[in-house]
């Protein structure tokens, strides 16, 4: 018998001695016992093997839940799926000639060295999307030093504190991200544009020694999209390996994997608070990794000699493009006071355009509905108006997000990416802890 069919059975008892109407005190007993189980501790629990310790399970629901998650979640790839979108993907790819997977961010006419520079230092700091590199490529523009290696190594506080992200959450990794990354390269003799060269060019390895250089900040997804800025944006070039390097996880890419049907799991994905120590997080993450890199092979097997060298490549169009401007609730219908009705991209409408141009006073508009543009005939709206159009990349050939047809099919549009508490942080996993009788216990 399992943690959960031992805590089903205590429920069933509860609710079974209570005849009639349940009363204040079943109602309570109910309620400790889906605390208990979920959410607290005793010293006899037992332990997990997990972030290089023996640490004690946060509840017997962590157990159950630590044995039993892959079961539960049953993640799959579909190929049929996987191929559909290959094939969407290639047909982009021939209407913008490659543009679309090539286009990541504005340098500002730095050197290579800089660029470098700068993005290494701060890519290990970039915890969801919240590092711009225009802004930080103009912070080094008015003062060089503040990235100087040897400066951050020894005051790495100071470093954050210079580009702007002591308001930021998860302070308590930053400074020591900053000085750990900084001694790697210290250690290595190499400036970071250098540092590919330690590894005799070759990708994968460098990627190994950052992941393996503890304390430094860089995950696989941190390590992965640094390599591949410094290849799509022409940084590096004759290197090795770099079909090796993936697509970066986040809740992005892994809501479009979802929403297509590319990935799908057994049962909706849990809250994060159900997600104890990230293991549903971190198995979503993983398989989601492998299917955009089984989309990659069809896509390459399929349509040889017009396809992108490596799975990392789609990154900016299916995490930037796909998920935060299309696949987003953002064509708004709006209604004026005079009964006038229109649509538009985004939520920043204040007065009716059509009572303006019927020359009358412009009257007070409020959002009836905001939907997804694949779902309304006039989607094209938000899709004209992205930043992507902007760009001037898609324009005339792309008016609707290619993945429509597919999810028209899937019918999952719905689904919505995992989200995890932190492990390490002031207020995650590993200092939530409560026994039994003491009450209190987990924040997130």
């Amino acid at each position: 018998m399992t943690d959960l069919d031992r805590f089903t059975q205590r429920i069933k008892n509860l609710c079974a001695s209570n005849n009639e109407q349940p009363s204040i005190e079943s109602t309570r007993a109910v309620v400790a016992e889906i605390n208990r189980f979920l959410f607290t501790t005793y010293d006899d629990i037992g332990t997990v093997n997990t972030l290089g310790n023996n640490l004690q399970y946060f509840s017997e629901y962590h157990r159950f839940w630590n044995e039993n998650y892959k079961t539960v979640l049953n993640l799959e790839i579909n190929d049929d799926v996987c191929k559909s979108v290959a094939t969407a993907l290639h047909d982009v790819y021939m209407k913008t000639k490659g543009r679309a997977y090539t286009t990541v961010y504005n340098t500002n006419n730095l050197s290579k060295e800089d660029v470098c520079l700068i993005r290494m230092l701060t890519a290990n700091q970039d915890f969801r999307g919240s590092r711009d590199f225009d802004k930080l490529s103009k912070l080094f523009i008015k003062d060089p030093s503040i990235f100087n290696v040897k400066k951050i190594n020894e005051d790495p506080s100071n470093f954050i504190k210079c580009i702007n992200m002591t308001n930021l959450s998860q302070n308590d990794k930053r400074s020591s991200y900053a000085k750990k990354i900084c001694q790697f390269l210290i250690d290595k003799n190499a400036t970071p544009y250098e540092i590919i060269d330690r590894y005799n060019r070759n990708v994968t390895s460098l990627r190994q020694a950052l992941i393996t250089c503890n304390g430094a900040g860089y995950g696989k997804k941190k390590a992965d999209m640094f390599i591949r800025d410094m290849i799509v944006l022409g940084i590096w070039d004759n290197v090795s390996g770099f079909d090796d390097i993936d697509v970066a996880s986040d809740i992005n890419t892994i809501k479009v994997s979802l929403r297509t049907g590319i990935l799908s799991s057994a049962v909706p994905l849990v809250s994060s608070f159900l997600d104890v120590f990230g293991l549903q997080y971190e198995y979503v993450d993983k398989m989601n990794v492998q299917a955009w890199r089984r989309v990659w092979n069809f896509w390459n097997n399929d349509f040889p000699g017009e396809s992108i060298s490596s799975p990392c490549i789609l990154d900016y169009f299916i995490y930037n493009v796909i998920g935060k401007q299309f696949c987003k609730d953002k064509l708004c219908t709006y209604r004026c006071e005079n009964g006038h009705e229109f649509k538009r991209n985004g939520a920043n409408i204040k007065t009716c355009p059509i009572c303006r141009s019927n020359g009358i006073s412009a009257s007070q508009v409020k959002i009836d509905k905001k939907v997804l543009p694949c779902t309304d005939e006039d989607g094209y709206i938000a899709i004209c108006k992205s930043d992507f159009y902007k760009l001037n990349i898609a324009s005339p050939n792309i008016k609707e997000c290619p993945f429509k047809a597919i999810c028209d099919i899937t019918n999952k549009r719905q689904l919505e990416p995992p989200k995890a508490i932190s492990i390490m942080g002031q207020t995650g996993w590993t200092k939530a802890y409560t026994n039994q009788e003491s009450g209190g216990g987990l924040m997130s």
